[in-house]
């Protein structure tokens, strides 16, 4: 497989992790997002990804676009060492805090619509991080009583097990700390956090170790 990414993308960040956890062979073939107006904006990217979003995932049997989708086709074509549940009541809940990072938070800070508050809407550095950091928040802290109020989270989000529950929390958690959010009111995230990158498979997804860290 080859995996198109860039190490500072939360979204790319989700699927590295899960790559080594399943431990599947791939090539990670980066993608910068600033340089020269943005390598995902070049045609031959946008042949496979018309998003002009990273990451993609290529495989033999086809490509695909956005890391809750690479994620279940990971999770189905390879569903060994599982990271989803088997109950269909764990398995929505773990998709649930998933979609709760995937949709709720990193759509609003996203390089995009960070650079659009800049460039388009005259926002000026302190606004942009304001706006960042209240996000940040309102997120974690659905999340964190999420977890504190149902006895499933365990080591991890949901049970002693690193889901794909993990995969989405622990890249925000980075981002969140690169912005210096406060993150001392969410005590069982950190829990999870530490729990989570004491494993080779996360530390191995961590921006800082990939090959176009900067």
């Amino acid at each position: 497989m080859k995996f198109y990414s860039y190490f500072r993308s939360s979204a790319a960040y989700r699927v590295r992790i899960a790559l080594n956890l399943k431990g599947l062979d791939h090539e990670i073939i980066p993608v910068h997002l600033i340089r020269d107006g943005g390598e995902q904006n070049r045609p031959w990217y946008t042949a496979m990804n018309p998003l002009a979003l990273v990451p993609t995932l290529k495989s033999d049997e086809g490509i695909l676009t956005q890391s809750l989708a690479m994620m279940e086709y990971l999770e189905e074509t390879h569903p060994e060492p599982p990271i989803l549940p088997k109950s269909p009541m764990a398995r929505a809940r773990v998709r649930a805090i998933a979609q709760t990072v995937a949709s709720e938070i990193h759509p609003l800070n996203n390089l995009r619509v960070l650079d659009y508050l800049t460039n388009e809407l005259g926002q000026n550095p302190d606004s942009r991080l304001e706006w960042y950091r209240h996000w940040i928040d309102e997120g974690l802290a659905g999340i964190e009583r999420l977890l504190n109020e149902d006895s499933a989270t365990g080591r991890f989000c949901h049970g002693n097990t690193p889901t794909v529950a993990d995969c989405c929390l622990i890249p925000q958690v980075y981002n969140a700390r690169r912005f210096e959010c406060p993150l001392d009111t969410f005590q069982t995230i950190l829990g999870i956090e530490a729990a989570c990158n004491s494993l080779d498979s996360f530390q191995q997804a961590a921006p800082d170790n990939q090959p176009d860290a900067e």
